[in-house]
């Protein structure tokens, strides 16, 4: 697959279907030649002198995706001098990292699909599935090496807060109040990826600690809210809109924030307390009960609350910028802010 034509897709879907408009036409010509850079530098890296490991572990990757961590880096190392090199081997220990969890949570979550193509595990099997992520988990930490020793510890404190963060979502909340419990399970299974590669471009280009500290806030919250974004579009959009089957989550018992505030809310009206009824009982398979659980939701002060906690992330990433330069990488970063918080797709 030519890489090119990729990276164009991926620029295409972060500028038009995510709602970013790069403001400065020059930002948006630099971004789209680095993504080319690092589209690759991930070809070479995933590359194995076994034919059936380097298929395998070019199966995410040939699937595409929106490279939302590799343009992450590249916006954030624009505050500094950013040597190109270094700024494409940071976008590609992120990517890297986060393809090497896609096959693992495919094993865990038994996936048959991932980004409309058979999973990993389907076609090989669960222990290549798992193995071939560690080879990708191993390929990042190589190329962390380069970068130097704070990039080799950032890249294992991220994989330790992704484990961590599995673990949590795995055990469940315990005794732990269920939404602090979701929240948290965000921070560290996205947020802690998100957080990194905004630092790690950062840390390459060489800003200010304290500017890196701004970026790696701006990662995390926009992280947060990136994926309870998620969560709202499984409710609230339709499949013409996102090319996702709604109620997804409903019918598999996942839950997701608008499910745990309706859960939580104590109001007696008659539909409050009917979707805290079906909602109670677990997954909700039977379609008539479903189509009835997704249209009480929609309607719902649990999706309205849900909406502002998003809205609410995605406030707090924007304030992390303000001790950043007034430049047009900024701009890009509050953009994608706005993106996430109105994303219907």
């Amino acid at each position: 697959m030519d890489s090119c034509g990729i990276v164009g897709g991926v620029v295409n879907t972060v500028s038009v279907k995510q709602g970013l408009s790069f403001a400065d036409p020059e930002l948006e010509s630099h971004a789209s030649g680095v993504l080319v850079a690092v589209e690759q530098r991930l070809h070479r890296a995933v590359n194995s002198a076994d034919p059936l490991v380097a298929e395998a572990a070019r199966q995410l990757l040939d699937a595409g995706g929106k490279r939302y961590r590799p343009l992450l880096v590249i916006l954030s190392s624009q505050f500094g001098e950013p040597a190109q090199e270094r700024v494409v081997d940071a976008a590609a220990v992120v990517e890297l990292t986060h393809l090497a969890t896609l096959y693992h949570d495919d094993v865990m979550d038994e996936a048959d699909l991932r980004r409309g193509a058979p999973s990993a595990n389907s076609r090989w099997g669960n222990s290549l599935a798992i193995l071939v992520g560690d080879y990708l988990f191993a390929r990042a930490a190589e190329i962390a090496a380069d970068l130097g020793t704070a990039a080799v510890r950032l890249q294992a404190q991220t994989f330790a807060r992704l484990v961590h963060g599995q673990i949590a979502e795995t055990i469940g909340p315990r005794d732990a109040d269920p939404i602090e419990h979701h929240l948290r399970v965000l921070a560290e299974k996205t947020g802690s990826l998100i957080s990194t590669s905004s630092r790690l471009g950062g840390m390459v280009s060489g800003v200010t600690d304290r500017q890196v500290d701004a970026l790696s806030e701006y990662g995390e919250m926009f992280g947060i809210a990136f994926q309870l974004s998620d969560d709202l579009l499984d409710i609230a959009s339709d499949a013409a809109q996102s090319g996702k089957t709604p109620g997804t989550d409903l019918r598999e018992g996942v839950p997701t924030l608008p499910v745990l505030y309706a859960l939580a809310d104590e109001d007696a009206s008659p539909d409050a307390v009917r979707l805290r009824e079906i909602l109670s009982k677990g997954p909700v398979t039977d379609d008539a009960l479903h189509a009835e659980a997704l249209s009480l939701l929609r309607d719902s002060a649990a999706l309205k609350r849900a909406r502002q906690t998003v809205h609410g992330y995605a406030d707090r990433a924007r304030e992390a910028l303000t001790v950043l330069p007034d430049m047009p990488a900024r701009k890009a970063l509050n953009a994608l802010c706005d993106a996430v918080a109105d994303r219907t797709a």
